[in-house]
């Protein structure tokens, strides 16, 4: 079955698109629809709450992280098996990180030639809705705006003005979704609180939301806008593998009848990560585990590796603190020459505190909250090498934080992008900067770290 797809933005951000996104894809899966979820960008909270929504791991498609190639690909590969794959924008349809509009959803809707859905806050406007759909469709020939939604609309009176401004341009309304303030997910200094976080209260909005748009959308019609996916390739973790590692290496991983273990933090306070990154620890041989930092008291038996990606230890210093148990044993592990690479929220961890908190001690250094955002794609180079990055390798990452870490980076640092300072640490076998990337745009640095844990040490 070829799944048709569909891409659901908006013209700024804040006009609702994650409210109707995420009730879409939970209602078409309640009426038995198979769904597959997807987000533009780096995002790693909306993804979240899509895997709630659609019973299936929401995944990302970044044409800056992974480059525009794979982006076909990658969406075939995470819409196996579904009917519909749902794509939510970021910010508005044609922004991006450069002003091109590289890295838009307007980019990604014409990489996989899908229609686009415009969701529009309609508070303050009547007629104008008109000039505003106009300007949209008609600004680039290559994206299809195949119909709106209407959002946040005041009155039965108010709706039908919309749906005459709409019906001036001819473009189909969808659905007109009513304001409805309890709808509103808890939110923090880097966006929404994450689904694992917000627990069954994460369930219950996504059933708000689905039961919100299932009464106020024609869902029918929606599905009827999908295309299907241009033919081609999906991706593959075990290709991807086998293309980054030497035959004698692959044939050890894959056939050994000691498969490495490699953990990988998870729970509430490691939430930031992406679906393709277990996919391709296990297919370049890794028996892959999760541990979660605030119940685990040690690493999994024979643990040979460690991920830390990143999410809000900043939020759970206190348990993190608490658990001594857990950041001995990292410690130890780090201490062995084992493979260990943090992101982010694991470079927090691995510090010797975090506001004021001991943490696992690995790094000379110490982690808190600065008030200000750190936010924007990273053009690095590695200035040492590590288990996960040859020393000069070139790739585009991402940092999201509002926290610091001082030094900002160690003797031997891990990143250097122009117009800052060195960042981040290498030491031994550990490799922790802020800097996040996506493992399918990187799948060498997986494959070379899943290759040094499975050597003896």
């Amino acid at each position: 079955m070829t799944a048709r797809a569909l891409v659901v933005s908006a013209p700024a951000s804040g006009s609702g698109k994650t409210t109707i996104a995420t009730g879409l894809m939970a209602a078409l899966r309640r009426r038995g629809t198979p769904v597959a979820p997807f987000k533009v960008g780096p995002d790693y909270i909306d993804p979240g709450y899509h895997t709630l929504a659609a019973e299936r791991p929401g995944r990302n498609l970044d044409p800056v992280l992974v480059g525009r190639d794979r982006i076909g690909p990658l969406v075939r590969h995470g819409a196996a098996g579904a009917e519909v794959a749902v794509v939510e924008g970021v910010m508005g349809l044609f922004d991006g990180r450069l002003s091109d509009g590289g890295g838009s959803t307007a980019q990604v809707a014409g990489l996989i030639g899908a229609p686009v859905v415009l969701v529009v806050d309609c508070r303050g406007q009547s007629r104008s809705l008109a000039a505003l759909l106009h300007g949209f469709r008609s600004f680039d020939d290559e994206v299809r705006v195949a119909g709106v939604i209407l959002n946040r609309v005041g009155s039965a009176r108010h709706e039908a003005v919309l749906r005459a401004a709409a019906d001036e341009v001819g473009l189909p309304v969808l659905g007109a979704v009513p304001r409805r303030a309890e709808l509103a997910v808890p939110s923090r200094h880097l966006g929404l609180v994450t689904a694992v976080e917000h627990g069954a209260a994460a369930t219950a909005a996504v059933d708000a939301m689905a039961s919100l748009v299932a009464e106020h959308v024609d869902l029918d019609a929606v599905v009827r806008l999908a295309q299907p996916l241009p033919a081609g390739p999906a991706w593959s973790a075990v290709d991807a593998a086998c293309e980054c590692v030497t035959v004698l290496e692959h044939c050890y991983a894959l056939t050994g009848t000691e498969r490495p273990v490699v953990a990988i933090a998870g729970g509430p306070a490691f939430t930031f990560g992406y679906a393709e990154h277990v996919e391709l620890l296990e297919a370049a041989g890794a028996r892959v585990v999760v541990v979660d930092p605030l119940r685990d008291e040690t690493l999994p038996e024979a643990t040979a590796g460690l991920v830390l990606p990143g999410g809000f230890p900043e939020e759970h210093v206190a348990a993190l603190s608490a658990n001594a148990s857990l950041r001995t044993a990292v410690a130890a592990l780090a201490a062995s020459g084992a493979p260990v690479h943090a992101e982010c929220g694991g470079l927090l961890y691995l510090c010797a505190d975090l506001d004021g908190k001991p943490m696992c001690g690995v790094l000379p250094a110490s982690a808190g909250m600065s008030g200000r955002l750190t936010l924007g794609y990273r053009e690095a180079v590695a200035l040492t090498g590590s288990p996960a990055f040859a020393v000069g390798r070139r790739v585009l990452g991402h940092e999201f934080h509002r926290c610091a870490v001082t030094p900002r980076a160690g003797t031997t640092p891990a990143w250097g992008w122009r117009g800052a300072d060195p960042e981040g640490f290498v030491s031994a076998g550990v490799h922790a900067s802020f800097l996040h990337t996506h493992p399918a745009g990187v799948p060498d640095a997986v494959a070379r770290f899943v290759a040094a844990a499975a050597r003896p040490r």
